[in-house]
């Protein structure tokens, strides 16, 4: 029995003095690594899709943090910039969703971007429509008069240069209040038109 032991660690002794056979069990070693792995049913890569399944599809593709977007019309002008602290990009929709978003409107007859912000956005970049959502507030000045309109939805469409929705809005200026049922309005052109239930209070100017 001792004299097996004997035998069995100075084989050991031997194979770790030879480096040729240290190398040739590493080799061996590495090609079985190798073969598992080529024979593995697990794909070497992760597709898109599947990637999009295992994250759900809930998760964004991918978020821009302090985001810009800048809009232009055919003569190079600005139609549209909004900035969120926190822009969550969906690929397939085409979709952008953001937080708190902040967004000016430029007119080609008016000096004063109309200003709008809410809680949240989403935007369809393929229909340019921007949905605003919670809170939303659109200022807008004409002179020395500013005008703002409240309301908790608002669709911007910026290839018509419209913006317009079915909720209550509330139109606060120098002059008094407006409040109405749905409304819509056109930039360029100035117009603003109020949908139903429309009731106003204003001062009377001594």
């Amino acid at each position: 029995m001792a004299q097996s032991k004997k035998t069995s660690l100075l084989s050991a002794l031997a194979m770790a003095n030879r480096p040729r056979l240290r190398m040739l069990a590493l080799a061996t070693t590495i090609a079985a690594a190798v073969f598992l792995l080529w024979q593995s049913d697990e794909p070497p890569m992760t597709s898109y899709s599947d990637a999009r399944q295992l994250r759900g599809n809930a998760e964004p593709d991918g978020f821009v943090v302090n985001g810009k977007y800048t809009s232009y019309d055919e003569t190079g002008q600005r139609k549209i910039v909004f900035t969120s602290p926190r822009i969550e990009q969906f690929e397939d929709e085409n979709l952008a969703t953001m937080e708190s978003p902040n967004a000016e409107l430029f007119s080609a007859t008016d000096p004063e971007p109309w200003i709008l912000d809410a809680d949240n956005g989403s935007l369809l970049r393929n229909q340019d429509l921007l949905d605003l959502t919670g809170n939303v507030r659109v200022v807008r000045t004409i002179g020395d008069r500013t005008a703002t309109l409240n309301t908790e939805s608002l669709t911007l469409d910026n290839d018509q240069g419209i913006v317009y929705t079915d909720d209550p809005v509330v139109i606060v200026d120098s002059v008094g209040t407006t409040r109405a049922k749905g409304m819509k309005a056109w930039i360029n052109e100035r117009i603003l038109e109020l949908n139903s239930q429309v009731e106003g209070r204003y001062e009377t100017v001594k």
